[in-house]
Order: structure tokens, then sequence, then C-alpha cells
């Protein structure tokens, strides 16, 4: 999605729709190579114009599951 003041956006949807979506905000954390990572999953879009607000889960398994998908990713890398 994009970056803004130094944190990411990024998105992966789940089934080639827009959602739901596993969505990450993604900053560095201080000067070092470390970032912090913000995961939740997106079901369904902002319910009104000029809304951010959305109905987001932050945790369960799903969200536990993508978790672990980007550690075992991060630890390859």
């Amino acid at each position: 999605m994009g970056e803004e003041n130094g944190e990411y956006s990024l998105v992966r949807e789940l089934d080639g729709n827009k959602y739901p979506r596993f969505h990450i905000y993604a900053k560095r954390n201080g000067t070092s190579d470390e970032f912090i990572i913000n995961l939740h999953l997106d079901q369904k879009m902002p319910s009104y114009e000029g809304s951010h607000a959305h109905s987001g889960e932050y945790e369960g398994d799903t969200v536990e599951k993508e978790a672990q998908r980007i550690n075992n990713i991060l630890d390859n890398s």
C-alpha cells in the first residue's frame, strides 16, 4: 500500500478479493535494523466514507498463523 512518515502499510488478500485481508503496519525501531510490526485481519472495508475504522481482528488462530508465517519468512532471509 505504501509508506508514510517512516511507517509502511502492507496488505495480503486471503482469497483474491479486497476483503478479508491481512494488514501490517511496520516501522523501524529507532535506528536499528529491527522493525515493529502491527498485524491484524481486516474483515471488511470501513463502514462509511472518510472513516478508517473497520472490523479488524488483532488476535486469534488465523492471525497467529499469519504471524508465524511471517516470522518463518524473516528467519529464513
